[in-house]
């Protein structure tokens, strides 16, 4: 199995690794990512062949140093309101779970945007992230989605992603688990594709919340994005994580509410899966936890839903994408 010590002997390698048109996983302070180098379509190719990745669905470009968002990002399409909500938010959020959405430059391969006009960049907050990219050189850029099949169980593990993907990544930094645990937030910066809307909204809520987004951007807001059934779009989505099956469990997933949860008859094989003290801890464990009861062959799980605030937004978002995967989900708020 392809799992190496995170050091910096092996750092080196799996850069090596991407260099060449490779792939590998590495540790994030969100989850772990499946990385290629984002100029390299063939390594694009690959990590969408791994994955078995729509197209459709864009990735998310990890870079090491805030210069580098001027080798992928046109900022003279941007308003001048809008570059300055760049830095702003740059400077008080990176390196961490933020990821921004910004129109791309010509040099950005269409095969990591799904073919859009803007680009999903983040700064991650890892220290064998950040060395793996900066080995890459001046200007080095890494696309990685999460490191396991579209769809399933995000990995917060090494041992995650080797079981999931196993010899198909011919190295997995092994950092440990991931600090966050949920994937990070995604903002649109206010001047996408279209040209016309000059207001932030978040796509997916993850690891930095509204509430602190608007203590930095009073006006940001966050956007519902609805999928008819569960059959995926063929329209290339503006975030990764959109659809509304993901992140989903082999287990059918239901989902309570705390009160509901604490009257829940116990039936035997069902597992139940409880909100922790805090909401960092709870988001911190939420795909370990799932990924160990989706293995203790239980025909059935039934999760907790977080108040709906603060980090509660993203586990609850996660929640109800994982839920929908198999038409089990029961949302009673």
């Amino acid at each position: 199995m392809p799992v190496f010590p995170a050091d910096s002997v092996h750092i080196r390698y799996a850069a090596n690794v991407l260099r060449e048109g490779g792939i590998a996983a590495f540790p994030t302070e969100t989850v772990y990512g499946l990385g290629a180098d984002v100029f390299n379509t063939d390594a694009l190719a690959r990590v969408f062949a791994v994955k078995r990745r729509p197209r459709f669905d864009p990735l998310i470009v990890h870079i090491a140093h805030r210069d580098t968002l001027d080798a992928l990002v046109d900022f003279s399409v941007l308003t001048p309101p809008a570059q300055r909500r760049v830095a702003l938010l740059a400077e008080t959020f990176w390196p961490g779970p933020l990821t921004l959405v910004l129109p791309k430059l010509p040099r950005v391969p269409g095969l990591a945007t799904a073919g859009l006009a803007t680009v999903a960049i983040r700064f991650p907050d890892h220290p064998v992230a950040l060395q793996l990219i900066g080995a890459m050189g001046e200007n080095g850029a890494v696309a990685a989605p999460s490191a396991n099949p579209f769809g399933y169980l995000s990995p917060t593990r090494a041992a995650h992603v080797a079981a999931q993907l196993g010899d198909q990544v011919p190295v997995i930094l092994d950092g440990g688990p991931c600090r966050i645990g949920v994937e990070s937030t995604v903002l649109d910066i206010g001047y996408g594709e279209s040209g016309k809307a000059d207001t932030p909204r978040i796509l997916r809520p993850g690891g930095v919340t509204l509430e602190a987004l608007r203590e930095v951007i009073p006006t940001v807001e966050i956007v519902e994005i609805a999928a008819a059934g569960n059959v995926p779009s063929h329209d290339a989505q503006s975030s990764p994580g959109l659809l509304k099956s993901h992140y989903a469990p082999t287990t059918p997933l239901y989902l309570h509410s705390r009160e509901e949860m604490r009257s829940l008859p116990k039936i035997p094989g069902h597992a139940y899966l409880y909100m922790e003290e805090t909401v960092q801890k709870s988001a911190a464990r939420l795909f370990d936890k799932l990924n160990a009861l989706d293995h203790e062959g239980y025909t059935a799980i039934h999760a907790e839903l977080a108040p709906e605030e603060g980090l509660g937004l993203a586990i609850n978002d996660r929640l109800r994408r994982a839920a929908a995967k198999t038409g089990a989900g029961q949302d009673h708020r």
